[in-house]
């Protein structure tokens, strides 16, 4: 979701698709950076810490940025994400506020269930994508990107103003709770040792209250930014740091930081938000048309419906599309040539891949490159070399459905 960066070379490896703006090493003439409920403890485990959109968070630990990523391939990995933005959309209209700012079937959803979805423009360009679950509680739980948390509070808090002043109920309330993502084929095992649920019964994208490993009032939601099985837990400030501990306590886990998010979730073919969507991509060129719900496409009653829906009818210039190389890595502004030494496009995120032990990309190309198969040129310091569009994920999924 959200985008993160280049980090200096004395970490051991490059991390560029991370603009500069939002994330970069700490210095001593340093502005005030916010800090998670984890900060101490990242520091007492070892975490090299950078500024990230205004907050001080672990980029990596010890281990290096490879043998996190394997290691979250592999076992499972908790990753501190409480720099995202939390809320509560309560209300008896609280459906309503929400399918007036994103794409999604919101009034679809079933109890506890969740869903990936994009706040847009009236140009239909992104301006940030989110989770949301209609939970049995009685209201929506957002999440969102850390580095669009003034623009999307300011959105929501606007458009709640808005229906109230037309009589209806609704309300937003911001959430003080810290966030882990705790993510890889053995999370589910090692969080069931200390809940009383059985998270069998808990698939892909639903969520439920719960107590873990002692600490009450946490949501688990079965979901992550990796592309393995996983949840992401909403945890009580105070209980946080007794959480991880508890948690780092089983062989399995290890900690990793922003490094190894990137790199996992671009082998998943997950968008960073700021790099591969932004406010200038539309869900079609973004290759995310399916998180429009049918009934808001035959509706047309989202914002930029008008420019988005004709789109779906193959009214579109450019698309998102996956890159393979070997050689050296392709990295974000990179350019596409056709074979003819043309430009045709931009890689938007880019690195090697620690499970392919190959290169692999995002960026966009007009149409008719966007088949897979069809062999591109990219032009990697200043030298140009064969690339094929290939599909995403590059490495398969392994997200927990009901069977």
């Amino acid at each position: 979701m959200q985008r993160a960066v280049s980090v200096v070379a004395r970490l051991g490896f490059r991390l560029q698709a991370f603009p500069p703006a939002l994330c970069r090493p700490l210095s001593c003439a340093q502005e005030v950076l916010r800090r998670t409920p984890l900060y101490d403890f990242h520091l007492a485990h070892g975490g090299k810490m950078v500024a990230f959109a205004g907050w001080s968070l672990p980029v990596q630990y010890r281990d290096s940025h490879t043998d996190s990523h394997l290691h979250t391939r592999q076992h499972c990995s908790l990753f501190d994400v409480s720099h995202m933005l939390q809320t509560k959309i309560l209300g008896s209209d609280r459906v309503k506020l929400m399918e007036s700012l994103v794409v999604g079937d919101i009034a679809e959803l079933g109890p506890n269930q969740g869903t990936l979805s994009l706040f847009t423009n009236e140009a239909g360009g992104i301006l940030d994508d989110l989770i949301v679950t209609n939970t049995s509680e009685g209201h929506l739980y957002v999440v969102s990107n850390a580095g669009c948390w003034e623009k999307d509070l300011a959105l929501m808090q606007d458009n709640v103003r808005e229906l109230q002043n037309q009589g209806r109920d609704v309300g937003l309330e911001v959430l003080d709770n810290a966030l882990l993502a705790l993510q890889g084929p053995t999370a589910a095992q090692v969080l069931q040792a200390g809940v009383a649920d059985d998270l069998r019964k808990l698939p892909f994208m639903t969520s439920a209250v719960m107590e873990v490993f002692g600490v009450s009032g946490c949501r688990v939601t079965r979901c992550g930014y990796t592309g393995e099985d996983g949840v992401e837990i909403s945890v009580p400030v105070a209980g946080a740091v007794h959480l991880a501990t508890a948690l780092l306590k089983n062989p399995e886990v290890k900690l990793a930081g922003l490094a190894a998010r990137d790199s996992l979730r671009l082998e998943a073919g997950l968008c960073l938000y700021g790099n591969d969507i932004d406010e200038h991509t539309t869900p079609v060129e973004g290759s995310l048309s399916w998180t429009l719900g049918k009934r808001r496409r035959a509706a047309m009653d989202f914002p930029g419906a008008k420019v988005i829906v004709p789109q779906l009818k193959g009214k579109v210039q450019r698309r998102r599309v996956g890159l393979m190389c070997e050689g050296a890595p392709m990295r974000a502004h990179s350019p596409i040539l056709n074979m003819e030494g043309t430009k045709i496009g931009t890689v938007t995120s880019g690195c090697p891949s620690p499970s392919l032990k190959k290169n692999v990309a995002m960026g966009y190309v007009p149409c008719e490159y966007s088949r897979p198969g069809t062999m591109l040129l990219v032009e990697v310091r200043r030298k140009q070399q064969m690339a094929v569009v290939s599909k995403m994920p590059f490495v398969p999924t392994n997200y927990y459905t009901l069977k």
